[in-house]
């Protein structure tokens, strides 16, 4: 049975209608921001994700995928991870600092900037189980995360710190590190009981405290791409220097020993 052309547009639209909440979301983020209100642009910011995840598996299984989708998608994640994030760790940490506050702040629009237009030039050679760099909702989610956080232990943030992990999250952004992207799961396929349950089980978990645990969960993730990193290159120093055992060693056994040789000239002699 074919598809009327209505079908069609619909396939197309229900993409771009989850990109456009999104959108939504992280410009209201900015608003809630402005007046004060944190807790609330944080939840927005959270919100955006959640549509940004649906926008991108809403296209693969409808086959859904356009070249203006993905564009579409790129500016809205500008706004909703990128500018918003870094008006709102502004408005809450880094105001007292001055100038090398909103430079911190700066750094992570540029750095999800950078991020973003590497991810679209990159998009078709890059390995798809990893992120080249630390995606920009993960940023986006931790500094969210982090105002739920200090709202639920009625704390402020220090200022200095919150500069320095914004200053660290805009360099992960543009760095090489791999962070793991979870794309290579077929939600198409059967099979996937297992990951059913380890997502109803994350659930249940983040329910018993949700500000502390989702604060944990995404600066876990934040960690794990620079920890996966050193941990890779420990095991690549070890495998060079077992290399380097393993030459010297067969050098050792092809070079004669010096008894060796005193016998052969003595019979010589």
């Amino acid at each position: 049975m074919r598809e009327t052309s209505q079908q069609r547009r619909a396939v197309y639209i229900l993409p771009s209608l989850f990109t456009t909440m999104g959108l939504f979301a992280g410009f209201y983020s900015l608003i809630a921001s402005v007046q004060g209100r944190f807790e609330l642009a944080a939840w927005t910011i959270i919100a955006a994700a959640i549509f940004d995840i649906l926008d991108g598996r809403v296209a693969r299984l409808l086959n859904a995928e356009t070249s203006f989708g993905a564009e579409y998608d790129s500016l809205c994640d500008m706004l909703s991870f990128g500018i918003a994030p870094a008006v709102l760790v502004y408005l809450w940490a880094l105001t007292p600092l001055g100038k090398p506050g909103w430079l911190a702040a700066f750094l992570m629009v540029a750095g999800a900037a950078l991020r973003l237009a590497r991810f679209n030039v990159q998009h078709d050679v890059q390995d798809k189980r990893y992120f080249s760099g630390l995606p920009t909702p993960a940023a986006a989610l931790l500094i969210a995360s982090a105002v739920l956080f200090y709202h639920d232990i009625e704390s402020l943030p220090w200022s200095w710190l919150w500069w320095m992990i914004s200053v660290a999250l805009a360099w992960l952004m543009v760095s090489n590190t791999r962070f793991i992207s979870g794309k290579d799961i077929d939600l198409r396929k059967g099979r996937q009981f297992t990951l059913v349950l380890l997502m109803v089980m994350m659930i249940t978990i983040v329910m018993v405290a949700p500000y502390r645990i989702l604060f944990a969960v995404f600066m876990a993730y934040c960690l794990h791409g620079s920890m996966m990193c050193l941990w890779q290159h420990h095991r690549i120093k070890e495998l060079r220097q077992s290399r380097r055992q393993r030459r010297a060693e067969r050098k050792q056994q092809q070079q004669p020993s010096p008894t060796t040789e005193t016998v052969e000239h003595e019979e010589k002699d």
